[in-house]
Order: structure tokens, then C-alpha cells, then sequence
């Protein structure tokens, strides 16, 4: 699992990919044919005005916006230290009890690729680092406000 996929994980929003759907089979179970290494398959073919398979019918539902900032303000007012998480992906990633360091950070700003002109400035890895978590998070089904990102 990747660094970001942590961060997805710790804010609630990764856990929705993780549980797969019930293995269902509406056809009872599977059998292997003669001279077959691997169960058979049944055939799963619609037609128009054909009642939907199983297969269509397990669609997965469209997960809820996780609202991060709440969030995020529920994990600082219990937090040890005050922590600027608006700003600074250290305290963020703090505030999410992850590795904050150097060696980490560039690791994250490597795995979501950020430019290699900004990972020998830690500074501007920082910032690009801290902008693009949070786009990303928001493209990954969190609620993040417009006025935190880009």
C-alpha cells in the first residue's frame, strides 16, 4: 500500500474500495468439467428487456464525500500539539499519525510525482506536496473547500 493510499485510509475515504462485494452465485456451485483445470464459467449474456444477471446487478453504489476538514478539526482539538494542517503537509501528515520526516515526504512527493526540479527545495516540495494531497484527496471522494485547493 502507497503512502497516499494511507493517507486515504486514515481519513475514512480508502475503506470503501476495500470490501469487495459477497461472492454470489445465483447458478449454485461452480463445477469443474471433465479434462478442465478451472471452474466453468456460466455465460452471462443479456438480452434487450432480460431481467438484469448477478453480475449487473452487484454494481457497486457511489461511496459519500468524506468532509475533511471536519475531519481533520475533530483529530486537532485532541491533539497533543497545535498543528497547522492548513498549510504545512508536516503537521498534516502529523496530525494523521504518519511519518513526517524528509526521507518520507520525499517518498510521497516521488510517489504522487512531483516535479524533480521541487525535491532537492524542501520548501517548494512542501508546498506543491501539501497542494497536491489535497487535490487528491478531493479527487478520491473527500470534501475539500475550493479555497484549499490549487
Amino acid at each position: 500500500m502507497g503512502l497516499f493510499s494511507n493517507i486515504l485510509e486514515k481519513l475514512g475515504i480508502g475503506t470503501a474500495h476495500a470490501h469487495a462485494a459477497p461472492d454470489v452465485r445465483p447458478y449454485g456451485p461452480k463445477t469443474v468439467p471433465a479434462g478442465s483445470t478451472s471452474p466453468a464459467a456460466p455465460a452471462a449474456t443479456a438480452t434487450p428487456g432480460s431481467a438484469p444477471t448477478a453480475a449487473a446487478a452487484a454494481k457497486p453504489t457511489a461511496m459519500s464525500e468524506v468532509d475533511v476538514v471536519s475531519e481533520l478539526e475533530k483529530r486537532a482539538d485532541s491533539h497533543a500539539e497545535p498543528l497547522n494542517w492548513r498549510t504545512s503537509i508536516v503537521d498534516l501528515l502529523k496530525l494523521l499519525d504518519m511519518d513526517s520526516s524528509l526521507s518520507e515526504r520525499k517518498a510521497l512527493a516521488t510517489e504522487l510525482g512531483a516535479p524533480a526540479n521541487l525535491m532537492n527545495d524542501s520548501a517548494r516540495m512542501n508546498m506543491w506536496l501539501h497542494k497536491e494531497v489535497l487535490n487528491r484527496i478531493a479527487a478520491n471522494g473527500g470534501n475539500v473547500p475550493a479555497n484549499m485547493l490549487d
